[in-house]
C-alpha cells in the first residue's frame, strides 16, 4: 500500500493508478480525514481522479505532477476497474465529488464559510442557492463565474485573502481548475480548494443528474453521454477504452504497486 505524504497530504492510504497516488479510503473516512484537516486549518488541496481525468494526467505533464500535490479521491468505476487490474482490489467507496461534497458539508455540523468559483454566474449563484437550502448551517459566497481575464483574475485572489473561506469550490474543468489552484491558491486564500468540475451546474439544475437507478448501477455517465453526445462522445466513447488499454498496457509493464 503506498501512502500520501508531504506537506499537503499525510499518512492517507493510497493506491497508484497509471502514475497518480489515489487515496484508498471509505466514505465515513474521507468525511472525518476533510473534517479534521478543516479543524486543523490545514491547507490542502484535494481534486477527483476517474478515467477522463487519468487521460488528460497520461498526455499532460504539468497536469500529472499537479496532481501530486493534492489528496485525490477516487471517483466513478472506471478508476475501480483500473485498481482491480493493477492492484487486485477495487476503491473502498465511490467519492465521485458530484455526490460527496454535498454530502460532506451536510455532514459538517459546525458552520464553515464556502467560497464557489466557476461555471456562469447564473450557475454559481443557482449553486449557492442549492447548498443553502441543503446545508443551511454554513456560509455561501460566490466569488466569480469562471469566465474572467488576468485584471479581474487579481481582485478574486485579492477577494479570496480577504475572506479567506474555509472551502473553495472551483468549478472550472479539467485540468484548468487543478492548474488554477497550483498557481494561484495558497493557504492565504482558503483551507481547502477543491477541483468540483461539473458540480455547481449540477447543483444549479442546469445539468440534470441521472435517474437513481443509474446512479447506483454506476452508469450515470451513460446518461450523460446520452444528454451531450456531441461534447462527451469523445471523452466517454474514445476515452474509456483508451484508459482500459493504458491500465491494461500498464498491468503488463508489471510495474510493482507496492502493495
Amino acid at each position: 500500500m503506498n501512502y500520501m505524504s508531504g506537506k499537503d497530504n499525510q499518512l492517507v492510504p493510497a493506491v497508484d493508478i497509471l502514475g497518480t497516488p489515489v487515496a484508498s479510503i471509505t466514505w465515513d473516512q474521507a468525511i472525518a480525514l476533510l473534517t479534521r484537516l478543516l479543524r486543523e486549518k490545514r491547507f490542502t488541496r484535494i481534486s477527483f481522479l476517474n478515467a477522463h481525468n487519468a487521460n488528460i494526467a497520461a498526455r499532460n505533464k504539468e497536469f500529472a505532477q499537479a496532481l501530486a500535490r493534492f489528496l485525490v479521491l477516487s471517483d466513478g468505476v472506471g478508476v475501480d476497474i483500473a485498481s482491480k487490474i493493477l492492484h487486485g482490489h477495487a476503491f473502498p467507496a465511490n467519492l465521485n465529488g458530484t455526490d460527496f461534497i454535498p454530502a460532506f458539508l451536510k455532514t459538517l455540523e459546525k458552520p464553515v464559510s464556502v467560497a464557489l468559483l466557476g461555471t456562469t454566474r447564473a450557475n454559481a449563484d443557482a449553486a449557492a442557492t442549492t447548498l443553502r437550502h441543503d446545508a443551511p448551517q454554513h456560509r455561501y459566497t460566490v466569488i466569480n463565474d469562471g469566465f474572467f481575464d488576468a485584471a479581474r483574475e487579481e481582485q478574486i485572489l485579492l477577494e479570496l485573502r480577504e475572506i479567506r473561506p474555509d472551502i473553495l469550490l472551483v468549478g472550472m474543468g479539467v485540468p484548468r481548475q487543478e492548474l488554477w489552484i497550483t498557481r494561484k491558491v495558497t493557504a492565504e486564500h482558503c483551507t481547502l480548494p477543491i477541483g468540483v468540475g461539473a458540480l455547481l451546474d449540477f447543483l444549479s439544475g442546469a445539468i440534470p443528474r441521472a435517474p437513481m437507478w443509474m446512479r447506483r448501477i454506476r452508469m450515470e455517465w451513460l446518461y450523460r453521454l446520452c444528454l451531450e453526445p456531441g461534447r462527451l462522445w469523445q471523452r466517454y466513447v474514445i476515452g474509456n477504452p483508451v484508459f482500459l488499454f493504458r491500465v491494461i498496457k500498464e498491468r503488463l509493464r508489471g510495474r510493482p504497486s507496492h502493495d
